[in-house]
């Protein structure tokens, strides 16, 4: 995706908020928008921001998880599952 196509000043944002919005939600496209020539935001629709904060929940677990790892905070799997096992059945 080109950010290029989707630049605009704000006050085109102002004059067209309600246009905007539908955009936003139909392309599915982040908006730029500058105040004085310079990138001041940048603005998408509500599903894709979601989207987003969900893939950038499962990046953190697997960074923590990956550190678990490197620091040797790990058990072996039989482990695991006889501990579960033995809960469920207490």
């Amino acid at each position: 995706m080109r950010y290029s196509s989707q630049v605009r000043p704000i006050s085109y944002l102002k004059a067209n908020a309600a246009e905007v919005l539908v955009q936003l939600a139909e392309q599915r496209e982040p908006l730029v928008i500058t105040q004085n020539g310079e990138a001041k935001a940048v603005i998408q629709d509500v599903a894709s921001f979601e989207e987003t904060q969900e893939t950038l929940a499962l990046l953190k677990i697997l960074a923590l998880g990956s550190q678990e790892i490197e620091s040797g905070r790990v058990k072996p799997l039989a482990d695991v599952v006889a501990r579960l096992r033995a809960k469920r059945v207490a």
